[in-house]
């Protein structure tokens, strides 16, 4: 079984091979081709939207996902969050010695074909090779470039009491799947990572985009944490129903099963929105439309406060969402 080399990263012919033969063969935007030091690119109308993550998810391999697709998922749903239309993106590698070259390309497929997927073009790339035991098989780092939707007004700013709080489907599928993944730990029903870009359902909710206050994707430390966030922002409170909260049967018996709150379990093909009142249930009923929000629902509000989140729970009474300190999760994503 052919391996990855620390020749491969010495930008020889080792060097040249793995870009021409593998990463080429599959990145076929015509700036990549080129193999210039940077991508020239057309005029964008309107303002630009940039970002940059990295990813050093573990496994790298995990039920419904792998680091290549969550590598596309994390940028495009930032730049979405932003308020952008995701465009390209910029990809580098951080290979291990040793790791084997049909997992690598396995990868750079379902990267590859998750970016087409969504309209994405990869624009531009680098790799590095490191001695073993001085990475984990692979580390991927990316920076997603879109279009600004001016129809979008969107920021901690903006957001008002009286504001509805949505979420897109199911809480903590992502942060479940991977971890029953690692620990070996299995359940009578296989838990899968909800992992995927969220153009589609995004653009599905276009007419409503008016009304919307704040998106933001519940990633590390979930919705518990993400919504902590806009409170100390927004200075307001936010109350969410537990009731309301959707959660999969699998995910609440594992998390219950595993002592962890599903409030503070990562998602990666979920969206929070902020909403005005009068709008909410017409944004979810849209959502609802698209595969990707069937599951959507109104979880909450915004109120006057001094900025935390409260949960009112099935048994009526309230206890408050702390920021977490510490997550139970580390390499989630």
């Amino acid at each position: 079984m052919k391996r990855v080399l620390l020749a491969h990263g010495d930008g020889g012919l080792y060097a040249a091979a793995l870009i021409k033969d593998l990463f080429l063969r599959h990145f076929r935007h015509a700036e990549l081709g080129r193999l210039s030091d940077a991508a020239l690119l057309s005029p964008v109308d309107g303002r630009l939207a940039v970002t940059t993550d990295s990813f050093v998810v573990q496994p790298p391999f995990f039920p419904g996902g792998d680091i290549g697709k969550l590598s596309v998922c994390g940028t495009v749903n930032d730049l979405l969050a932003g308020g952008a239309q995701p465009l390209y993106l910029a990809v580098s590698f951080i290979l291990e010695e040793g790791l084997l070259l049909d997992e690598l390309e396995a990868v750079v497929v379902s990267l590859a074909d998750t970016a087409r997927s969504c309209g994405v073009e990869v624009v531009a790339g680098d790799t590095k090779v490191v001695p073993r035991g001085q990475a984990d098989k692979l580390y991927i780092t990316t920076t997603g470039i879109g279009r600004a939707d001016e129809r979008l007004l969107l920021g901690a700013e903006h957001v008002r009491p009286g504001d509805a709080v949505i979420l897109s489907g199911t809480a903590g599928d992502h942060g479940i799947a991977v971890l029953s993944c690692r620990t070996g730990v299995s359940f009578q029903t296989q838990v899968v990572s909800d992992c995927a870009p969220l153009n589609g359902l995004i653009y599905a909710i276009s007419p409503y985009f008016s009304s919307l206050r704040w998106l933001r994707d519940p990633t590390r430390g979930g919705v518990g944490a993400t919504l902590n966030e806009l409170a100390e922002r927004a200075v307001l409170d936010i109350v969410l129903e537990e009731k309301s909260l959707p959660v999969r049967p699998e995910v609440r018996a594992a998390a219950e099963l595993l002592g962890l709150d599903p409030l503070y379990l990562p998602n990666e093909g979920k969206m929070i929105l902020v909403a005005k009142q009068e709008a909410a249930a017409e944004v979810c009923l849209a959502l609802r439309e698209h595969p990707l929000g069937r599951e959507a629902e109104i979880i909450g509000h915004l109120e006057r406060g001094t900025g935390s989140v409260w949960l009112r729970t099935v048994l009526g009474g309230t206890r408050g969402v702390e920021m977490p300190a510490g997550l139970p999760l580390p390499r989630i994503c």
